[in-house]
């Protein structure tokens, strides 16, 4: 089970050849992702060499094999965990009942809608980050930006063989529609809002990865422990993928972060004087793309994650670790409101307060890579704290929406935002300043002069490695 079959046109451990009609389907599919991804992916690199890793297993020993590519030429596939013998549903009413194999009909539409709002995701960070290779600050975070993208293009293949594998007729126009939309677009956008977002620069592309691809983690481990079998051995499968994701993110601002300390030993403040970028700035990038990232969790108090949960569909992060009755009938948990001008906190019902449960993992798991990047701000003797800013700013959902709240909790009027948010956001003037810095660098070993290099490079290679061959 843990070997993938390379001979298939759709490389994959799930016996496709076993199932004609499904087969027949995704190769129909195949050439339309193809042609989105020359259209939507990777501008100017579909004919470079890449050193990638590559999935040839989804065991623990060996599930990556790194060499040179050309991305159209990935052998994007479809890869799921290993079964577990004897899995049980782990939480709601269907508690210690036998995993689904199949998709029980009276569930059919809610896990439809599930797939497809975590498919939608995966192309749409492609199409963000499309044009972000033509600024690369080196060739090692070339290559890295590239090892996102076709992983993110493999998840988006592990949504669609779920749709058409179980959800037939509907399952199919569902795969079509997403290679319809497209991020950012006024007719046809992104589900959600986040996916919508310009990405111009590698200071966004950086937060992204930290911020946003976190919340996918999170969401993904909620849907690893679903009832519906398929569904949690794909996304155990994509968590394995997503990891390196983050660690893009987490580690390429903390050489960010490296570098302005190193320029502020040297010249003091303005570190702009001599090209590099300031932590006040990078500090309303973090605001930013916190508060974009924490919408994607949806509404404090949510009727539809009470439902997931109930049903069996989707469950909490970690779920067979907590030690309650898995039910959550009768239990509470403390959720933070608005209450006129006040933030206040109440005991809500615990199952429609999944979403805030969520969010709380994923901003204590933000705060340990910002505890991280403050330590390298220390370690240089200056003094400056990156922060996360409160979970009510600059929401777009949720009972935040409406508000005005200052980073650091205040509920503000109208007045104070509009004199002060520049203070707390990038205004245009900064992101000008960080996209005229976006000057490639492709000799390999070099960096831009606002980001550090590496303390090591990819799967043993040094850092000065050709790891995206241009020549």
């Amino acid at each position: 089970m843990g070997g993938i079959d390379y001979l298939e046109r759709i490389p994959n451990n799930v016996g496709l050849a076993e199932n004609r009609r499904l087969q027949r389907a995704l190769e129909e599919w195949q050439p339309k992702f193809l042609a989105w991804w020359q259209e939507m992916g990777p501008e100017g690199y579909q004919a470079r060499d890449v050193y990638l890793r590559t999935a040839i297993s989804v065991d623990a020993a060996g599930w990556a094999k790194f060499g040179y590519t050309r991305m159209p030429e990935y052998r994007w596939g479809i890869f799921l965990a290993e079964p577990e013998p004897g899995r049980v549903v782990n939480f709601g009413d269907h508690l210690g009942q036998p995993a689904w194999q199949e998709v029980p009909g009276e569930y059919r539409g809610t896990l439809r809608r599930l797939i497809v709002t975590q498919g939608d995701t995966e192309p749409a960070s492609v199409e963000q980050q499309r044009h972000l290779g033509r600024t690369c600050p080196s060739l090692y975070d070339l290559r890295n930006l590239f090892q996102v993208n076709v992983e993110e293009g493999r998840h988006l293949w592990a949504m669609v063989y779920l749709l058409d594998a179980y959800f037939g007729r509907d399952g199919r126009e569902e795969a079509e529609a997403l290679l319809q939309r497209r991020s950012g677009d006024r007719d046809k956008p992104r589900i959600l809002g986040a996916f919508n977002e310009a990405t111009p620069d590698w200071l966004s592309f950086f937060m992204f990865c930290f911020f946003t691809d976190r919340d996918g983690k999170y969401q993904l481990a909620s849907l690893a422990e679903s009832g519906f079998d398929p569904l949690s051995r794909t996304c155990r499968f994509m968590l394995t993928e997503e990891a390196h994701h983050m660690f893009v993110g987490e580690a390429g601002i903390g050489r960010i972060v490296q570098k302005t300390c190193e320029l502020m030993r040297a010249h003091g403040d303005d570190v702009r004087r001599y090209g590099g970028i300031d932590l006040p700035t990078m500090q309303k990038y973090l605001n930013f793309h916190c508060s974009v990232s924490l919408d994607l969790f949806g509404s404090e108090i949510s009727t539809n994650a009470a439902n997931f949960y109930t049903l069996g569909l989707k469950g909490r992060f970690e779920e067979t670790k907590k030690t309650d009755d898995h039910r959550l009938k009768d239990a509470a948990y403390t959720v933070v409101e608005l209450d006129g001008d006040r933030i206040v906190t109440r005991e809500q019902p615990a199952l429609v307060s999944l979403n805030e449960r969520l969010r709380d993992d994923y901003v204590a798991d933000c705060q340990r890579g910002v505890d991280r990047w403050n330590r390298v701000i220390r370690e240089h003797g200056i003094a400056f704290e990156l922060t996360l800013p409160h979970r009510a700013f600059h929401r777009a959902i949720g009972g935040f929406a409406e508000a005005r709240v200052a980073p650091d909790g205040r509920v503000i009027s109208q007045a104070e935002w509009d004199a002060r948010h520049h203070e707390w956001l990038p205004t245009d003037a900064d992101q000008a300043y960080v996209q005229g810095l976006m000057l490639p660098v492709v000799e390999p070993g070099r960096f831009a002069g606002w980001i550090a290099p590496p303390a090591r490079g990819v799967n043993g290679q040094p850092v000065e490695y050709e790891y995206v061959r241009l020549a």
